[in-house]
């Protein structure tokens, strides 16, 4: 191949000079056609195939190698064929008798073919996207997966990260409210992938149809919601970044915090510093471009949105209401009932006829009964017998005050006393556990055992007056008389201490 410098100067012989190309073909003694392609091209063109180079061996066998890789885009990416591999096939199964060079120049470039190009963006301010990632913490003491929420504003990079011990309708929906009220507004849309607790369906036209719960997240906070290509999360690449940065920054090295308030705090605490960097290569900071973004949200309602998941269920018969695989427990007045059941990221809420009948911390596990020793006293106290069997009251941790009252009312009133004792506990469903243990423990000091006593002596401390009891309301106390002195019953005990 001749030099650029070549080229330039039979150019100039022919087209600056005004010699025929014969002539410079015998000044510069090349051949006719050589100078006829230098005329042509300023540069060299280099080689130029006509044909594609025959493959004897191996162009029989492409139609199994483009086969193979076919079948690798739906293998996992840890188990998908080498080119070495692909070339031990070959030989194996087709009797392939070529060199393997040729067979990994096909595989690479039918893969480079196959790989996905992408379009540049620009993404206009007030604008945002949503996913979850997943990372390990200990929490409490206790190592567990954690799922964290993500929101991107892409125009400027400034994110938000929240963590939750499971990816559910009421993590997601809190998710939203807590990024809203962090950054002071509403974006104009938000992209996300095809998640199950937004899209209950894809139809064939593309068509989403929302699930109930996102389709109030959206009427609540009037957003518009955008959705990426099913299985390809490079239609919202930076919130996939901002997971992975999360990941590697937030929550590297595992992140220790005794509850998930703390994580939480601890993560809009980085969420905040990282506006002050650089992303990218833009040449001002994440907090100096976020003012553009902040101006184009939209104002937060009034109200922020209830983030919970809302079931209808039914009470059974042993007053529990069963939500995600966990059993709750109601007063037993409410059995057989219809209720809701609001699921909260942090407590489970029971309604009927739209009123609170029971609140609980959430369990995230599988099986757990979850129960409130006061839902069952008054089907109890008609079922005395069932005071050391319910399985609701195994485990509550009482002062031993009651264990002392307990035993006095049963000494003194067998049967009757149990069921006193039961009205008893039955008085922390109007009153504070501390106010009614005071009470018992002033009336074992006065040395009035029963429920009418300890209930008047518990109205007196939350009235915050004198305790006034009427010793004759309790005909099963020792009674007192009083008698006049007598000098002869002097006497007597004289007589008794001399002796």
């Amino acid at each position: 191949m001749f030099a650029v410098e070549v080229y330039a100067a039979v150019r100039q012989f022919v087209f600056s000079d005004g010699n025929s190309r014969r002539e410079a073909a015998r000044v510069f003694g090349l051949s006719r056609e050589t100078v006829s392609k230098m005329c042509r091209f300023s540069l060299p063109p280099g080689y130029t195939r006509v044909k594609p180079v025959a493959k004897p061996k191996l162009g029989p066998l492409v139609p199994a190698i483009d086969a193979i890789l076919a079948a690798d885009m739906t293998a996992p990416v840890k188990q998908r064929h080498t080119a070495k591999r692909i070339f031990e096939r070959l030989r194996d199964e087709h009797g392939y008798g070529g060199g393997y060079t040729v067979v990994k120049d096909y595989v690479r470039l039918s893969r480079a073919r196959g790989r996905e190009t992408f379009v540049p963006l620009s993404h206009p301010p007030g604008h945002a996207q949503v996913d979850f990632g997943e990372a390990v913490g200990v929490i409490g003491g206790v190592r567990q997966n954690i799922h964290f929420f993500c929101l991107d504003l892409p125009q400027s990079d400034a994110c938000f990260v929240k963590a939750y011990p499971r990816e559910t309708t009421e993590a997601f929906l809190d998710g939203h409210v807590a990024a809203f009220g962090f950054f002071g507004g509403v974006p104009r849309s938000i992209l996300y992938d095809n998640t199950k607790i937004a899209v209950a369906k894809i139809c064939g036209d593309g068509r989403r149809e929302r699930t109930r719960a996102f389709t109030e997240l959206v009427s609540h906070y009037l957003f518009r919601d955008r959705f990426g290509r099913p299985g390809k999360g490079n239609d919202k690449g930076k919130v996939e970044g901002l997971v992975k940065y999360a990941r590697s920054n937030f929550m590297t090295p595992i992140p220790v915090a005794a509850s998930f308030d703390d994580l939480n705090a601890m993560l809009a605490r980085r969420c905040l510093a990282r506006q002050a960097e650089h992303a990218g290569r833009h040449a001002t900071t994440i907090g100096e471009r976020l003012a553009a973004d902040v101006a184009a949200l939209r104002d937060l309602p009034a109200v922020p949105l209830e983030a919970c998941e809302k079931r209808a269920a039914r009470v059974s018969s042993t007053a529990l209401v069963r939500y995600r695989g966990n059993d709750y427990s109601v007063p037993t007045s409410y059995g057989f009932q219809g209720v809701l059941v609001k699921g909260f990221v942090e407590t489970v809420s029971i309604l009927c006829g739209g009123q609170e009948v029971a609140r609980h911390p959430r369990c995230y596990g599988e099986g757990a009964f979850v129960a409130d020793p006061l839902h069952y006293l008054a089907l109890i106290e008609t079922k005395p017998n069932a005071l050391d069997q319910a399985r609701a009251l195994q485990g509550w941790q009482l002062p031993e005050v009651f264990q002392h009252l307990r035993h006095l009312l049963e000494a003194r009133m067998g049967n009757r006393g149990k069921r006193e004792f039961i009205q008893v506990l039955r008085l922390m469903e109007a009153m504070t556990p501390e106010i009614v243990t005071a009470a018992v423990g002033e009336a074992i000091r006065l040395g009035a055992i029963g429920f009418d006593a300890i209930k008047l002596i518990a109205l007196a401390r939350i009235e915050r007056r004198p305790v006034r009891l009427d010793l004759a309301a309790y005909p099963h106390l020792p009674q007192l008389r009083v008698k006049t002195t007598a000098a002869a019953d002097y006497a007597a005990l004289m007589a008794e201490m001399a002796t």
